[in-house]
């Protein structure tokens, strides 16, 4: 009996649980390898450099794999549904992060849990399952020499605005091909400025309302209509001409977000940026909220779970990973006791609309999942390379959405 105890407490003590900062699993050894997949392109320079210093510090290598064209969700689907899914992804909480719920390890037990902000932290079906990049906010960047934003205040003052600018030679108002650039983040305004977006997107689904008769999406349809008379055809422009067209004074503003931000450092901007709400209905906020998160493979290996607890420990409470979300990733904080004494202008804009009470939710995060690229896309594609009306518009959003909740 002697022997045989002593075999066991040789035997516990002969596993352990890599570099000690995982999630308490003793008998766990973590994998000396990770593999990334999200979806934010704007960092993935920046998170590729981040990976050879996780590996330099702790050993453990960590392959990014990069996301091709728009569809990043469709393609992080099949990966996991035929086993060769990463160890830590991204989703956009909400509809998305609930659709994989089943791939969704529950993070509760990670040591800086209790330090993020309140409410940011994606919860899905009982599990703290989402850790957030950080907030985000978007809506018009304007260049402050050419528009008076005090001035646009609704959709007459932004159309008469537009108007001025062509005859000048200049786009007043820009978009790009990618989806959400398209229609996926304009597209939020009209929904998130209903008296109770949620309720209105459920009826919407539940075919108990219609776009095509609700005021802030027939304004909504004058604006695109207007970017569509008076702007380029943005099926023709990237997101890195959209940018460069307005750091050169070619465009007056565009709908992005301030994670455009860094997309400027290559010209040499000679003029003021700041942000100014889309005023469909009047409305005077930004968009604010968490674009995405990081979450961990359930359905890995215990060690490679490990490993991905183990990378996020390190990411948000090591001295070089908090380096590299608030100065490299130029993140704005979501953590208690991080700072970022460097925010961009528009980040800067996006904390002071934040603080003034400006803001307004994303209720795109509770959208169909998918809904953009397969659904709403060929809607923006025909409108802006045939003759639609906005009547037709509005109704081919209807059915979209329609389509999209089956």
């Amino acid at each position: 009996s002697i022997i045989m105890v002593l075999a066991l407490m040789l035997s516990a003590c002969s596993k352990t649980s890599g570099d000690g900062t995982g999630d308490g699993s003793g008998d766990v050894t973590a994998s000396n390898k990770i593999i990334i997949f999200q979806s934010k392109v704007e960092i993935s320079d920046q998170l590729e450099a981040l990976a050879k210093e996780y590996q330099k510090e702790t050993g453990v290598e960590v392959e990014v794999w990069g996301t091709t064209g728009d569809d990043y969700f469709q393609q992080l689907k099949t990966k996991l549904s035929n086993n060769q899914g990463p160890t830590l992804f991204s989703l956009a909480p909400g509809s998305e992060s609930r659709q994989l719920s089943a791939y969704l390890e529950d993070l509760k037990d990670l040591s800086f849990i209790d330090k993020i902000a309140s409410g940011m932290a994606d919860t899905v079906d009982g599990k703290l399952a989402g850790i957030p990049y950080t907030v985000e906010g978007f809506g018009l960047v304007y260049n402050k020499s050419l528009i008076d934003a005090s001035k646009i205040t609704d959709n007459a003052s932004l159309i008469a605005m537009m108007q001025d600018m062509q005859s000048k030679g200049i786009t007043g108002v820009g978009l790009s091909q990618e989806s959400y650039f398209l229609i996926g983040h304009i597209l939020n305004t009209p929904f998130a400025v209903q008296d109770k977006p949620a309720e209105f997107l459920d009826k919407l689904l539940k075919g108990e309302a219609k776009i095509a008769d609700t005021d802030a999406f027939k304004q909504f349809a004058e604006v695109y209509d207007a970017i569509r008379t008076y702007s380029y055809n943005p099926l023709e422009v990237n997101y890195d001409k959209e940018c460069g067209d307005f750091a050169t004074g070619k465009t007056a503003a565009i709908h992005q977000g301030n994670w455009c931000y860094g997309m400027f450092a290559d010209y040499n901007v000679d003029f003021e940026m700041g942000f100014m709400p889309l005023p469909i209905c009047g409305n005077d906020k930004l968009a604010v909220s968490v674009p995405a998160a990081w979450y961990v493979n359930s359905q890995a290996s215990d060690a490679d779970k490990l490993a991905g607890t183990n990378f996020l420990n390190w990411l948000y409470t090591s001295d070089t990973g908090k380096h590299y979300l608030m100065d490299e990733f130029g993140f704005i904080p979501v953590v208690d006791g991080m700072e970022n004494a460097n925010l961009d202008p528009l980040s800067k804009e996006v904390a002071r609309f934040t603080s003034e009470g400006k803001t307004m939710p994303w209720p795109m995060s509770d959208w169909p999942a998918g809904i953009v690229d397969v659904h709403l896309v060929p809607v923006a594609e025909q409108f802006f390379t045939t003759g639609m009306s906005t009547d037709e518009l509005l109704t081919a959003l209807d059915q979209a959405f329609e389509n999209a909740s089956k």
